[in-house]
């Protein structure tokens, strides 16, 4: 299942599995995960995206082996809330990775979450050519730490 709502995509979330957060980009996938407790995001990797199915694939070994319990997608919005054509890409991502997937899927705000991945990078003295390797999985740690946040306030309040 989608969900727009986090709330709504909590509720579906089986206990002690991990999340997997995905920045979805024209050329690459940023990927992240998190612990079991559901508390902190580890950016992992990225992968270059190919085709879909072979996206797929490779996320699905990934899911495997992690234990993960659900994915978190980077939705783009546009500043103003709007959502363009890169939102829709991820809308349609989300559609076709739900037919070879039945984990739930929850999208997240990603607003200048690559904006705040450069910043940490640059303030770590990152240089340019390892920013570019790696911008896109610590980005996906941005998004995924963002929804796990949320989640924290949903079960303490």
């Amino acid at each position: 299942m989608i969900f727009d709502e986090i709330e709504a995509f909590a509720a579906t979330l089986p206990p002690r599995q991990a999340l997997m957060g995905l920045d979805l980009g024209t050329k690459t996938i940023g990927v992240a995960v998190s612990d079991l407790r559901l508390g902190i995001a580890t950016p992992i990797l990225t992968v270059k995206r190919k085709k879909f199915g072979v996206d797929a694939e490779a996320l699905l070994a990934m899911i495997a082996e992690r234990n993960i319990g659900g994915i978190v997608l980077g939705l783009p919005r546009n500043m103003d809330g709007s959502e363009g054509p890169r939102a829709q890409s991820t809308r349609a991502f989300a559609r076709n990775f739900e037919r070879l997937n039945p984990l739930p899927i929850g999208y997240w705000d990603e607003r200048l979450s690559t904006v705040a991945a450069e910043r940490a990078l640059l303030e770590a003295d990152t240089s340019r050519a390892r920013r570019a390797e790696v911008i896109d999985h610590v980005a996906a740690g941005y998004i995924l730490q963002g929804a796990l946040d949320r989640l924290a306030n949903l079960r303490d309040g």
